[in-house]
């Protein structure tokens, strides 16, 4: 299914797909394919950044439910550069379409109406091949986890993701309660460098040393309760600048990237995190909070 034909079947179609395979579906969902879908979502979101018809939180949403098409996209086989093709296909589509054309108008209509009960949406899962994200918008006066996933180094539970409040900025952020050992000296994010190796790296494992990036942590203090997991007293919290979620949801959703922890001895503790629909998970906050 393509957006070209002037027909208003055509036009009520790819509003039902988009409909059809809102931004809670996951990867394995029945209807359009996964390329399709995404280049029905780029469409909306081209024609929206040209015409202006939806309102900043119906367009996060319609982002967020982009990001995922993508990501879904991309599990099922596609690769950047035809992903790439089919955006810049839907935009030159976009970009063709009269803003007053009544086609576009009655997608659009639609698209508001299936994605107006998005504002009353507080909790999403995004799930990934083998780990997920879990993002809460709700408002909470304490720090509390905003998109979170979650993993172990040995005995030791991991936190990694979005921190925030009312009153507070997000902030990137990796939590953990060591078992048995001091605290870290240092924590860093590693990741496979897009300025070096523009290919994502799908091995399940980092990529050559020569091609990866480092981001450290910008600051760390005690986590708050609401932060670490049920049964855990204490815990540190290590942020990481704005920066890094930028380069995180910019990976391939198949790739990995660790958190470190460096101690004291020279020794390196290693937690890995799956990307996936982290940038999905970002736009899906960006709604604002309930």
């Amino acid at each position: 299914m393509r957006i070209g034909s002037s027909t208003r079947r055509t036009q009520a179609l790819i509003a039902a797909a988009l409909i059809a395979a809102p931004v809670a579906a996951g990867p394995g969902m029945a209807g359009a394919a996964p390329t399709d879908r995404y280049y029905e979502r780029s469409f909306v979101l081209a024609a929206n950044a040209r015409c202006g018809l939806f309102q900043p939180q119906l367009t996060a949403a319609l982002t967020a439910a982009a990001w995922q098409a993508r990501g879904a996209a991309l599990r099922a086989g596609g690769n950047d550069r035809d992903l790439a093709e089919t955006a810049a296909r839907a935009r030159a589509r976009a970009a063709a379409t009269r803003c007053d054309s009544p086609d576009l108008k009655t997608v659009s209509g639609r698209v508001r109406d299936a994605f107006s009960g998005w504002s009353r949406m507080a909790r999403m899962s995004f799930p990934g091949e083998r780990a997920g994200w879990s993002a809460d918008r709700a408002a909470y006066a304490r720090p509390t986890w905003r998109l979170m996933q979650a993993t172990r180094t040995g005995a030791s539970p991991v936190r990694f993701g979005m921190v925030g409040g009312m009153g507070r900025s997000d902030q990137l952020a990796a939590v953990v309660s060591w078992q048995g050992r001091s605290r870290p000296t240092g924590v860093r994010i590693v990741m496979r460098d897009a300025t070096v190796a523009p290919r994502p790296w799908l091995a399940r494992e980092l990529p050559p040393q020569t091609q990866r990036r480092a981001v450290w942590a910008s600051g760390v203090s005690a986590a708050d309760a609401g932060l670490l997991v049920e049964g855990r007293e204490a815990g540190q919290m290590w942020v990481f600048p704005t920066s890094a979620a930028d380069a995180l949801s910019a990976l391939d959703p198949r790739e990995i990237f660790t958190v470190e922890f460096l101690f004291r001895d020279g020794s390196v503790a290693r937690s890995t995190f799956e990307t996936g629909d982290f940038a999905a998970g970002r736009a899906f906050l960006s709604m604002g909070q309930t």
